[in-house]
C-alpha cells in the first residue's frame, strides 16, 4: 500500500484562500446540520516547555472524507527558529481505515483558520464594514486579513503587536494581500476603533477592554485555544452576541472558557455555533448596533476538508511522493 506524502511547499502550491473558504464553509454547514463526527481536541501539556500537543480527528459523513491532525502550540518556538504552531495531517480512507495521504499541516492550519474568520465575519459583521483592526501581527493575522478581503472591501487596516518591528514587517507583507492603507498603531485601544477586530495573541490576561469597543463591532477572537487563555475583557463578553465554532471545544478552551469558569457567563449565554447560523437554524447579526464575537478554537472538520482539497489538487497535478507503507 502506498501513501501520498506532501511537503509544505507542495501544499502551498495548490492552496488558495478563495477555494479554502468554500470547502470550510461547506464543512461548517455539515457541522450545523449534525452530519459530522468530531470529538473534542485531546491535549498533552508540556509544562516544562510552555507547550502542548493536540490530536484532532473528524469525519464528514456526507462528503465521506476523514482524517486526523496532530498539532502543537509552543509560543517560545520563534526564538528557536521554529514556528509557534506546527502540524501534520493524515487523510484516511473511510472504507478501509488505511492512510491515503500525509501532509504538512502548518501552512494549512493558518489558511483554514483565516478562512473560518472570514466566513464568520460574512455572517456576523456589518455589511458596510470598512475598517479592520488587528491585535497581533503574525501568520494568523495575515490569513485573517486575507480572508476578510475576500468578503469585504476595507479602506483602512490598523495593526498593533508587541513590537513595532513585527508590525512593520506585517505591513510590508500585507501590501501583497490588500490594496488599502495599512497603519501601525501604538496602542490596542486605537486599533479597537474599527468595524471588525481580530485578536490573534496567546495571552492569558484580557488585553481588549470593554469600553474600547463601539456598538456594531464584530470581533474574531482567534488566540484563545487552550484552557486559561483569554484576550477579551469579560465585561465585553457579557454585552456581546457570542457565536462559537463548536460548543464543546469552546467551553473547554475557547475565549469563553475563563469567563465560564469564573461564572461571568453561563453556557446559556452562548448564542449559537457558526454552522447553525450558516444553515439558518439560528440568526446571525440582527441589528447594526449589536456587538458580535466569533470564538474560534479551530475544528478538525476545517483541517480534513482543507486537506482533502489539497489531496485532490495534488493528485491532478502529479505532486507529492508515493511512499510504500506495507
Amino acid at each position: 500500500m502506498e501513501v501520498l506524502w506532501l511537503t509544505q511547499e507542495e501544499v502551498k502550491s495548490v492552496m488558495d484562500m478563495h477555494s479554502d473558504m468554500q470547502v470550510v464553509e461547506r464543512a461548517f454547514k455539515q457541522h450545523g446540520l449534525g452530519k459530522v463526527q468530531m470529538p473534542p481536541k485531546s491535549y498533552l501539556y508540556y509544562t516544562a516547555y510552555n507547550g502542548d500537543l493536540r490530536t484532532m480527528p473528524a469525519y464528514l459523513e456526507e462528503e465521506d472524507i476523514t482524517g486526523v491532525k496532530i498539532v502543537n502550540v509552543h509560543p517560545g518556538n520563534p526564538a528557536l527558529g521554529l514556528p509557534t504552531v506546527m502540524a501534520l495531517i493524515v487523510l484516511i480512507s473511510p472504507q478501509t481505515g488505511a492512510p491515503i495521504a500525509i501532509m504538512d499541516g502548518t501552512y494549512l492550519t493558518d489558511i483554514r483558520t483565516g478562512a473560518a474568520g472570514g466566513i464568520a465575519a460574512k455572517y456576523l459583521a456589518r455589511k458596510d464594514s470598512k475598517v479592520i483592526g488587528l491585535v497581533g501581527a503574525g501568520n494568523q493575522a495575515r490569513t485573517q486579513l486575507e480572508a476578510l478581503s475576500e468578503v469585504f472591501e476595507p479602506e483602512l487596516v490598523k495593526v498593533t503587536s508587541r513590537t513595532k518591528e513585527s508590525c512593520e514587517q506585517f505591513i510590508r507583507e500585507a501590501a501583497d494581500i490588500i490594496s488599502c492603507e495599512i497603519r501601525y498603531e501604538e496602542t490596542i485601544e486605537n486599533v479597537c476603533d474599527c468595524d471588525i477586530l481580530v485578536t490573534t495573541t496567546p495571552t492569558r490576561k484580557p488585553i481588549v477592554k470593554a469600553q474600547w469597543i463601539k456598538e456594531g463591532t464584530h470581533i474574531n477572537a482567534i488566540g484563545a485555544d487552550a484552557v486559561g487563555k483569554e484576550e477579551l475583557d469579560p465585561e465585553l463578553i457579557i454585552r456581546s452576541k457570542i457565536v462559537v465554532d463548536d460548543i464543546v471545544q469552546a467551553l473547554h478552551s475557547g475565549e469563553v472558557n475563563v469567563p465560564l469558569s469564573k461564572h461571568y457567563i453561563s453556557e446559556n449565554d452562548i448564542h449559537a455555533q457558526l454552522g447553525e447560523v450558516i444553515v439558518g437554524l439560528k440568526p446571525g447579526r440582527t441589528s447594526e448596533e449589536e456587538i458580535t464575537i466569533f470564538d474560534s478554537t479551530g475544528l478538525a472538520i476545517q483541517d480534513v476538508a482543507s486537506a482533502h482539497l489539497v489531496y485532490q489538487r495534488a493528485l491532478s497535478k502529479g505532486l507529492g511522493k508515493q511512499i510504500r507503507m506495507f
